[in-house]
């Protein structure tokens, strides 16, 4: 597609979802970090934008959440008061789902009125929209997983599949943004470099779905020293889950071991990349924005440390420096994963460059 003055809207209109999606995830990180997504045990997509609206039905909303283990046995000292404050976030996570719902659906009924759309961007459209939808749904199977006696969290992989389908939805809208906004003339043709970017964005996919593993089971505790792990290098007790295959998934100390590990290989893998990359002289697009995987996988290294270093400091039910650490770890990655999505864009094959 090309870009052109009828399409800016869109464009635009799609940029402001691309912010909104970030904003979700990281609501979502606010709730998981306050031990807050477990507090509405119901899913109401269209009666659930109001809050419990006097006592009688927050009492009710309380009941229903001292059913659940995570109540019973961390929360039971929670008075009214308490649940509450956790209440809030998850709600307003969902409502920022709701809004997320509206800004998409209000534009493409008015877009498509003015005739702003090109026959080839409706298909695109409606794939965004069930996208869309698919997350919530996705979003309410993981929760479901905490409401029971037995788990005081949601489950980790679980977590790890809503937050993947959320950076999938946000790369989706914004390589769609970019189709519209980037001239064709600003495309290069690279195939090994475009290869390679594809390997770095495929061990960061892996690294991310670490993340979510390390936020599920909240390992950050488990060794909170650097660079050494509680004293080794590769500390004992990695393979101690059975069957063996658990330890990558179940082991905390193992699934940390592996996202440190890949951040070692994504910080050589970018240092690589970056040295390649600044040996072309692409169009001044790709020049002038080269330097961002590499800039951004530093920032993203330091913040990974300081947040293991802080996580002792981890106390319920309190927001501090370890959260504040944590929540910045998490925006970096999504703009590292945007910056490789935005040189996938302007690097093509040969072929592809032709047609683009």
């Amino acid at each position: 597609m090309k870009a052109n003055p009828s399409s800016r809207p869109v464009a635009i209109w799609l940029l402001v979802g691309v912010f909104m999606i970030i904003v979700q995830v990281l609501l979502g990180g606010i709730t998981r970090l306050t031990g807050s997504g477990l507090s509405i045990t119901e899913w109401k997509p269209i009666l659930g934008a109001l809050p419990p609206i006097n006592e009688h039905d927050w009492q009710l909303a309380f009941d229903k959440y001292k059913q659940i283990g995570q109540f019973k046995f961390l929360n039971a000292d929670f008075t009214l008061a308490d649940f509450k404050s956790i209440y809030f976030w998850e709600w307003f996570h969902r409502n920022w789902a709701r809004f997320m719902g509206v800004v998409f659906a209000v534009p493409f009924v008015i877009f498509l009125l003015q005739k702003r759309f090109k026959k080839e961007m409706i298909k695109p459209m409606i794939i965004l929209f069930i996208l869309g939808a698919l997350q919530g749904l996705i979003g309410w199977v993981m929760v479901a997983s905490g409401l029971n006696e037995e788990n005081l969290y949601v489950n980790h992989i679980r977590l790890a599949i809503h937050f993947i389908s959320a950076l999938g939805l946000l790369c989706y809208v914004f390589w769609f943004a970019l189709q519209l906004l980037v001239p064709k003339e600003q495309i290069n043709a690279n195939s090994s470099l475009r290869k390679f970017t594809w390997q770095i964005i495929v061990v960061l996919i892996l690294q991310l779905t670490y993340g979510a593993f390390m936020a599920g089971h909240k390992a950050a505790t488990i060794s909170p020293t650097w660079p050494d792990m509680n004293g080794y290098v590769f500390p004992p007790n990695l393979y101690k889950e059975s069957p063996w295959l658990a330890n990558f998934t179940e082991n905390k100390l193992m699934v940390q071991f592996i996202h440190r590990g890949l951040a070692y290989l994504l910080f050589v893998l970018i240092v690589m990349w970056a040295w390649k990359a600044y040996k072309q002289n692409f169009s001044s697009l790709f020049n002038k924005t080269k330097w961002l995987p590499l800039a951004i996988v530093l920032l993203q290294v330091v913040l990974g440390i300081l947040t293991v270093l802080n996580s002792p400091n981890m106390t319920p039910r309190h927001w501090g420096v370890f959260e504040w650490y944590a929540q910045l770890h998490q925006l970096v990655a999504m703009f590292l994963l945007m910056s490789l999505i935005w040189i996938l864009y302007l690097v093509r094959t040969e072929n592809s460059s032709a047609s683009a």
